[in-house]
């Protein structure tokens, strides 16, 4: 089971990861794409990816934007799941 964060975990990682941003027990960044494609592109590689570490964002797509929102439900927190899914979204954009 993935384990709660501290303050300061969060920290460093929105330190490291500066698109993301914490609100309350998630975190969120929207993805701007040059496209409708290339927006779904990217939602269709986070899915995968979703799929494979068995957590899943709320993922919201308005033409070429996509924001993912991430958080652990089972226990209303952020979780090492959460850090690591973002961090691996991030390198499909290079960042």
């Amino acid at each position: 089971m993935p384990t709660d964060l501290t303050s300061g975990h969060v920290a460093v990682f929105l330190s490291d990861h500066p698109e993301w941003r914490r609100d309350g027990e998630s975190i969120s960044r929207t993805f701007v794409f040059a496209d409708f494609n290339g927006a779904m592109g990217f939602v269709t590689r986070a899915g995968l990816a979703s799929e494979v570490a068995d957590h899943h964002p709320d993922i919201d797509i308005r033409w070429n934007k996509v924001t993912l929102r991430l958080t652990t439900h089972d226990q209303a927190a952020l979780t090492s799941k959460d850090l690591d899914l973002a961090a691996q979204f991030d390198t499909f954009v290079g960042g």
